[in-house]
């Protein structure tokens, strides 16, 4: 199966959102990639209900939220009816996970579980078969434009091997500082969604940066 590429509109033109939104809709892009960050999980704000509102307007793709924020319980049911398809939590901030889960897929939507770079896979043991959905966080949350870290392939492996052992249909989405020099590894590795933002907005052709990805 090709990797789905998932361009992040946190590196997007915000004065400019239409346009970038259209073209991810006109690329090989898969998906949509939108971070929703409070400034208390992470230290950075990004952008909230309106701005999901305007983009699933214009959107033809499928559309996976990443909720860096605490206590996302509390807003399940609004993404469920902003469009997300695909809502993902952190482990670090849900203190009942299952739960969390089982409440994202009630609202209709498939439910993914993002890990921070010091959390280890196992966590997840108890909870894999009820996931659609790894984020691995291959940056620290937060921030675009930071540099992989080359621990991502084990957790890779690691998650890949879990998932398989527990019959769990789970894909593994990698998320930070996705470029064309490590997409093929992570790929190797078992990743199945690779979440590429500033790379692809910040290159002179991002439609054509987004095919290239697609080939690799």
């Amino acid at each position: 199966m090709t990797t789905l590429i998932a361009p992040s509109i946190l590196a997007a033109d915000f004065a400019n959102l239409q346009r970038d939104i259209e073209m991810v809709n006109n690329s090989q892009a898969d998906w949509f990639h939108i971070d929703i960050m409070d400034g208390v999980f992470v230290p950075n704000i990004s952008f909230g209900m309106p701005v999901l509102k305007a983009i699933s307007k214009h959107a033809t793709k499928t559309i996976d939220v990443h909720l860096m924020i605490v206590d996302p319980d509390r807003y399940i049911s609004t993404f469920a009816d902003l469009g997300a398809d695909i809502l993902t939590v952190h482990y670090e901030a849900c203190t009942h996970l299952h739960r969390t889960i089982q409440a994202i897929k009630a609202a209709g939507m498939k439910a993914g579980v993002a890990l921070n770079p010091h959390t280890p896979i196992a966590v997840l043991e108890d909870v894999i078969a009820d996931l659609d959905l790894v984020c691995i966080m291959s940056v620290n949350p937060g921030f675009g434009g930071q540099s992989f870290i080359e621990n991502t392939y084990k957790k890779v492996t690691q998650l890949k091997h879990l998932i398989e052992f527990s019959n769990s249909n789970a894909q593994i989405e990698i998320d930070g500082g996705v470029t064309d020099q490590n997409a093929n590894a992570l790929a190797e590795a078992g990743a199945d969604v690779l979440v590429a933002g500033s790379f692809v907005f910040k290159s002179e052709d991002p439609t054509a940066t987004i095919a290239n990805l697609k080939t690799l």
